[in-house]
């Protein structure tokens, strides 16, 4: 059977009965969160990222709009697949966001372009588990410097310095791996549906008086073509979506 859930309009979860036909043993437990991977041409990155899934760890492949079969690579490993029509990053988080019905109650995030280690996730969800914090993003550390370009890095010091300023907690970046409870993130009320879901997250839970801490995290060159960070254009788009929340 295939688990491919379509995302416009979606109002159930994707549960874990045993009826579901995406349940898998080495992805699925009561005890660990489920794991959001909004990808869009990841086909490349998405075989390795989902072998190196911890043990419990459930992915939820978000599909938004690949044309390289990157949905039925998901499928094939055993991951939950949503797909998503509408274009944008927000929209792929978002989607992912409301299909999930974590046991625990906790969400994650990864990239799916293999630049982050999914072993790390334990590591960002454990303060969020432990219910010592509402929200933790996971902070980059490159393990080289093709991992991070010059101009994505000073695009992220910008935005980090911005959140200083506004917030007056000492965010150092604005970790795509990141981890809070399912149900805080959708009552947050995110609106931002491109580039601009990340800041938007940090700025409505620091609003919210959420406790926000970050881990620091390995960073790694991302697996095939970048569409954001690798390029100016990209990391210039996606800095024009945050600066806007800025305004």
């Amino acid at each position: 059977m295939v688990c491919c859930l379509p995302a416009a309009g979606f109002v159930s979860r994707i549960g874990r009965t045993s009826a579901d036909p995406c349940k898998r043993t080495a992805y699925t437990t009561d005890v660990v969160p489920d794991v959001i991977i909004p990808v869009l041409n990841e086909a490349a990155a998405l075989p390795a990222l989902l072998t190196a899934m911890p043990p419990g760890y459930r992915p939820v492949v978000v599909d938004n709009g690949s044309t390289d079969g990157s949905g039925d690579i998901a499928r094939a490993a055993g991951a939950a697949v949503v797909v998503e029509p509408r274009p944008g990053f927000g929209s792929a988080c978002w989607a992912g966001l409301v299909a999930t019905d974590p046991a625990d109650g906790v969400v994650c995030f990864i990239d799916g372009d293999g630049s982050l280690d999914p072993g790390d996730l334990p590591v960002v969800a454990a303060p969020v588990l432990a219910r010592r914090a509402d929200l933790v993003l996971g902070a980059r550390r490159p393990t080289e410097a093709a991992a991070w370009p010059r101009h994505a890095r000073a695009a992220n010091a910008v935005l980090a310095f911005e959140l200083r300023r506004r917030t007056g907690q000492g965010f150092s970046d604005l970790g795509p791996m990141r981890a809070a409870r399912r149900d805080d993130l959708v009552a947050l009320g995110i609106v931002d549906r491109r580039f601009g879901w990340p800041l938007e997250m940090v700025l409505r839970a620091a609003a919210a008086g959420w406790r926000i801490e970050e881990r620091p995290i390995p960073y790694r060159p991302r697996t095939g073509r970048s569409k954001v960070t690798g390029t100016v254009l990209g990391t210039a788009r996606a800095t024009r979506d945050m600066a806007r929340l800025l305004k």
